[in-house]
């Protein structure tokens, strides 16, 4: 298994995030770095979703976690891999919200494949979590 975090602090409270959170994964983009969301039923563990990451092939994933305000993931298999996805919301104590967007690479041969296959992936995120917070700051005015 491989395994990286990004972590930022924001003023919102969390569920400000978790609205903004649900928002981007229904499918309205936070942002004009977002990737393309499109949720093929409720926003609830076990829904398929259709990701499209900018200027990729559309791909599948499940959500596999999902407490309110508090957690958020879902996997995508990626040939004998499973990547999943997790934001996990963590209030602070002035109100705000520590967030930690976390990709995890499990199967067969992800101990060598995950240091190269991984900082490609993640490249992006503190991109758009800075696209998730400003929404989700927005969304608190």
């Amino acid at each position: 298994m491989w395994t990286t975090n990004y972590t930022q602090t924001t003023t919102a409270a969390p569920s400000a995030v978790w609205g903004a959170l649900e928002r981007l994964h229904s499918g309205t983009p936070l942002g004009p770095n977002s990737d393309a969301f499109e949720l093929h039923g409720p926003f609830a563990v076990g829904t398929t979703l259709t990701i499209t990451p900018q200027g990729q092939e559309p791909m599948q994933s499940t959500i596999v976690s999902l407490v309110a305000d508090t957690t958020y993931a879902d996997r995508t298999v990626f040939g004998d891999l499973e990547l999943t996805f997790r934001h996990d919301l963590a209030p602070s104590a002035d109100g705000g919200t520590t967030v930690t967007h976390t990709l995890i690479i499990d199967g067969p041969g992800s101990d060598d494949i995950g240091p190269e296959l991984g900082p490609q992936i993640s490249g992006d995120f503190p991109v758009a979590m800075a696209e998730l917070l400003s929404a989700a700051e927005q969304s608190s005015e």
